[in-house]
């Protein structure tokens, strides 16, 4: 048994290796630097220029534009979750394959693809004009980011809610039916809380990282419109005030503690309703 234990823990160390080196030593310097002077002195003031204007506003803009964008993926993914389920085996395995292929290719050359399509004189734009329409001026705007979040991440979403609806029993759902609920009804009363799981995962795998992306918004967004990642990220490289830059990812980190507080809180919740 002890010799058991040890082999564990043998396997184990190299993982508690790489997460002190690359996960526990980042998150002190954060913190030193978030919680400090550039004289090394104690202070929460680096913390609290968040409610100055500038700052404040980045983060409501993060906050408000994360949330939309986790909406729209979840609105689009439960109806094509809903048909992937539908369709048989290999033909859904293969649109789920040909869905979660922009995963594989690398986030910046997609999003540059789609600054592509937006700008003045982009392919949108273009046909538009060959059809005798007025242009469309998305590029630079609040727009334009939440299309570039909502196509980063919106596998992130399908994968999990895909799954929780292939564990749902269909004899369920036909026995709604049988007892005359109509389709609405059936998704509301029986789909809806039965695939809440996975919705719930997939919400916390997009709303984390649409709130923390600074790329989507400096490419699509232009500069005109910044988010706490883009201040996060000025801080450090340009205006080399550590401090503040640290300070306000302690901040952004808490509202991503919460948000994974409140996945495990309303996870418990429905496994003690289960059971």
């Amino acid at each position: 048994m002890f010799r058991t234990i040890g082999i564990r823990n043998l396997f184990l160390a190299p993982f508690c290796i790489w997460a002190g080196i690359f996960i526990f030593v980042p998150l002190l310097f954060m913190f030193y630097y978030g919680l400090t002077t550039p004289a090394g002195n104690f202070t929460f003031e680096n913390i609290l220029m968040i409610f100055q204007t500038e700052f404040f506003y980045s983060l409501k803009m993060s906050v408000l534009l994360a949330f939309i964008s986790t909406a729209v993926c979840l609105l689009l993914a439960y109806p094509l979750c809903l048909i992937l389920v539908d369709r048989a085996k290999s033909a859904g395995a293969i649109i789920t394959l040909l869905f979660i292929l922009p995963l594989w290719m690398n986030s910046l050359l997609s999003t540059m693809a789609w600054q592509t399509i937006l700008e003045r004189d982009g392919t949108l734009n273009q046909i538009l004009r060959l059809l005798s329409l007025p242009d469309f001026t998305l590029i630079n705007t609040a727009t334009a980011i939440v299309i570039g979040m909502v196509y980063n991440y919106l596998p992130y979403m399908v994968l999990p809610l895909y799954v929780a609806l292939t564990k749902i029993d269909k004899s369920i759902i036909e026995a709604a039916k049988d007892l005359g609920a109509n389709t609405w009804q059936t998704f509301y009363k029986i789909i809806l809380p039965l695939s809440l799981p996975g919705a719930v995962s997939g919400i916390t795998m997009v709303f984390i990282p649409a709130l923390t992306t600074f790329a989507i918004s400096a490419l699509l967004g232009g500069g005109r419109i910044l988010l706490i990642g883009n201040v996060i990220e000025q801080e450090f490289t340009f205006e080399y005030n550590w401090n503040l830059g640290a300070a306000l990812s302690i901040v952004l980190m808490i509202f991503i503690v919460v948000n994974m507080a409140l996945t495990v809180f309303f996870e418990n919740s429905h496994e003690e309703e289960k059971n």
